[in-house]
């Protein structure tokens, strides 16, 4: 592991360069990855996420060499029944999915349906751990038990939620996200993050007006979660907009694995990577 990036940074940032608002034509994003993986900050990025329906399209063909062994994080947007057709559609091109993320229902739907239908397909995939997206609304705590009973009983399933997207009700709030942190901690079950963390300390969008989680927030919230702190404790980190509190939980815990939260997906490597290097998190000579 590279000692410019921490332990407890390793695979933060999956690479969701073709995804809003990053929106890149998909050969840049093979090419990027490709700088990705052979730079003094590898250690801190996870995956390149593609969506099933561009693998299905063929998208991949001719843009990388089998030999090459791409490594992808595989997210599922043309609906759970076709999820194997994209797996099957990644061999020819010598590319393996690490990851598996789907949505198992929309804001307001009972998730269950859904989740059983993935944990269907997760009992029959060979190893690679499949995360279901699961909104912070009716049936949370239900769809979270479920997958954490599957999880004790041997398949390598995890939750992954929505920290952002187009409106305000899409962002939870410090308490909420709070409580959602705690309710895995307490299920001892992994998550996953996705949307509206763009930068490291939690902030105000001055063109939005949404208040967006800082992913040094989150960091330094699990870590304090997983520490034995209670939703008002964790609430208030995630709340913090002052980086000495919130950098220092992650100071003190760097040379050690993180725990609980997998990671997120940005569209942005650089603008991570930069935060970091201002907090002191990372030592690197990284300029965006």
């Amino acid at each position: 592991m590279s000692t410019q990036v921490p332990r407890l940074l390793s695979g933060l940032v999956d690479d969701a360069a073709v995804f809003p608002p990053g929106n890149a034509a998909l050969p840049d994003a093979v090419t990027a990855r490709r700088t990705h993986r052979t730079a003094w900050y590898a250690d801190m990025v996870g995956p390149l996420l593609l969506p099933a329906s561009e693998i299905q399209r063929g998208s991949l063909n001719g843009l990388v060499d089998p030999a090459e062994g791409l490594v992808i994080g595989l997210i599922g947007d043309t609906g759970l029944d076709q999820l194997p057709q994209a797996l099957e559609a990644l061999a020819p091109d010598g590319v393996t999915a690490r990851q598996i993320e789907a949505p198992v229902a929309k804001r307001g739907e009972d998730p269950q349906p859904g989740l059983s239908e993935l944990l269907t397909l997760a009992d029959r995939l060979d190893g690679a751990a499949v995360y279901a997206e699961i909104p912070l609304t009716f049936g949370l705590m239900g769809a979270l038990d479920t997958l954490a009973e599957a999880r004790a009983g041997g398949l390598p399933v995890a939750a992954k939620f929505r920290t952002g997207g187009l409106a305000a009700e899409l962002f939870p709030t410090p308490v909420e996200l709070a409580a959602v942190i705690c309710a895995c901690r307490d299920r001892k079950l992994p998550f996953k993050l996705t949307a509206g963390l763009h930068h490291a300390i939690r902030h105000r969008d001055p063109e939005t007006g949404f208040n967006h989680h800082g992913f040094v927030n989150v960091l330094g919230a699990t870590l304090a979660a997983v520490g034995g702190a209670e939703v008002d404790g964790v609430a208030e980190l995630l709340a913090a907009t002052d980086p000495v509190r919130v950098v220092e939980p992650a100071r003190a815990h760097r040379d050690a694995e993180r725990p609980l939260w997998v990671g997120y997906g940005s569209c942005s490597i650089a603008e991570p990577l930069t935060d970091l290097i201002r907090l002191g998190l990372v030592n690197g000579g990284y300029e965006a």
